[in-house]
């Protein structure tokens, strides 16, 4: 038999020679084609780690509804920071990560996020007033490089105060907690006027860090307030707040479920983990091609009372059937 390579002609050899790195690169560029793109996307929350849970554990399920498996398609980069002054740092790091998107947890950290980055996108979750705080124009129209969600109002604190008086109906002074970085001034003048016309005293006290509430506390002096609320307050102060009413034999009403999980006496807000997911269907909206200032703001439309019938027994307190009724969920 007659060797290959002498009945391969000169020319055939010369351009099989040349054909092979070619091939070689279209084989290279095929493998490429099929590795899919790595977004990568930065959250930034002030949780507690048992609060991760219900918050970016709900973020990363609704992303991998919607496709995003990580280490295959998406990178998520959450930073867990308790101390407001290291939100900006936080933000510059995920932008210097070069993350597609940020998803901002509370008002506080969307602050730093707008200050660090005009370009990158932020999904914000857990704000008050969006307009107020001047993160976006309009609820319709954002008009920068900020959407999500947003409370807006002051309806929320409204319905706690009258939760409140409800379970207890002897109370004539209440506290309202409050971070001033939430920009909850309209809030706290809707509930100054709703007290009044009560015959209730409110008296509003600031908290800025965690570790103030004991000394805020302290500082309400011997006309200290009977009852709490602590809707303007962020995720951070909760559990602390929630250990220190207790032992002070306080009844309060939260904004948010995880403090009646932890042993406060009711909430009344948004249910957490949705709005986390609705983040996830912005981020995907975003990846897709979508600009922030073109899509629309959205406001929670479902709300859920959570009620502690431990906590009420332990504070002498009768939960009435009315509310009792009105509750999502009850804590035996």
């Amino acid at each position: 038999m007659t060797p290959i390579r002498k009945i391969m002609s000169p020319t055939i050899a010369r351009l099989t020679k040349a054909l092979v790195p070619l091939l070689v690169l279209v084989a290279w560029l095929s493998v490429e084609a099929q590795q899919p793109r790595v977004a990568k996307i930065g959250v930034i929350t002030s949780d507690s780690p048992a609060m991760l849970t219900t918050t970016v554990d709900a973020f990363r399920q609704r992303m991998r509804e919607l496709r995003y498996v990580e280490g295959r398609n998406v990178s998520i980069e959450v930073r867990t920071v308790a101390q407001p002054e290291r939100f900006r740092g936080a933000a510059a790091e995920l932008v210097g990560l070069g993350v597609e998107v940020i998803v901002s947890s509370g008002t506080a950290t969307t602050r730093a996020a707008k200050e660090v980055t005009s370009t990158v996108p932020i999904v914000m979750v857990n704000v008050g007033d969006a307009v107020g705080a001047g993160f976006v124009r309009s609820l319709s129209r954002p008009d920068g490089n900020i959407t999500g969600q947003s409370f807006m109002g002051p309806d929320i604190g409204l319905k706690g105060f009258d939760l409140l008086l409800a379970v207890a109906p002897a109370t004539k002074r209440v506290g309202a907690l409050f971070s001033p970085e939430l920009s909850q001034g309209a809030a706290l003048d809707a509930l100054r006027a709703a007290a009044q016309s009560k015959g209730v005293t409110l008296q509003a006290v600031e908290l800025r860090r965690a570790d103030d509430l004991d000394s805020a506390l302290a500082a309400m002096g011997q006309a200290r307030p009977s009852a709490l609320l602590a809707f303007a307050v962020r995720t951070d102060q909760l559990i602390r707040l929630v250990e220190i009413t207790a032992m002070n034999r306080l009844p309060v009403v939260y904004g948010f479920s995880e403090a009646v999980d932890a042993g406060g006496l009711m909430s009344f807000g948004p249910n957490r983990p949705d709005l986390w997911r609705g983040a996830a269907n912005y981020v995907d909206k975003i990846l897709r091609g979508a600009k922030p200032e073109d899509l629309p703001v959205e406001q929670p439309t479902t709300f859920e009372l959570v009620v502690n019938l431990k906590t009420a027994k332990a504070l002498g307190l009768t939960i009435p059937a009315s509310v009792l009724a009105r509750a999502d969920h009850v804590i035996e």
